[in-house]
């Protein structure tokens, strides 16, 4: 039964067409021929022109064994390593929380509620 293939968002599909065109690109500037690439990568040919496309339903693995035949495996530590957001979320989970009143003040100010003989006259 055939796989369904994942759901892109024209954004990501774009990230993906550029990823692969820079690794055709670094391909070429090698002088390295696809079946070269393929063989290194321990990928077959098609699977290949899958990843230099940017086709979204070529695994993750086979784009990391294709940086790798590259040289270019140490770029994936440059993923995400300087995450801003998360840094800003995390700064502010950090940050004190301001004080609230306690109810006890409140407690405090309301009139007692044992009866008073003022009231009863």
């Amino acid at each position: 039964m055939p796989r369904k293939p994942p759901i892109v968002f024209p954004q990501e599909q774009r990230l993906l067409s550029a990823l692969g065109e820079r690794l055709r690109l670094a391909r070429k500037r090698r002088k390295l021929s696809n079946a070269v690439v393929a063989q290194r990568a321990g990928i077959s040919r098609t699977t290949l022109y899958k990843v230099e496309a940017g086709d979204p339903g070529a695994t993750l693995g086979s784009y990391v064994r294709v940086l790798a035949a590259l040289g270019l495996e140490d770029d994936l530590n440059q993923l995400g390593a300087d995450d801003r957001v998360g840094r800003k979320l995390q700064d502010l989970a950090l940050e004190p929380t301001p004080k609230r009143r306690t109810a006890t003040r409140a407690k405090a100010t309301k009139p007692s509620s044992a009866p008073n003989s003022e009231e009863s006259t």
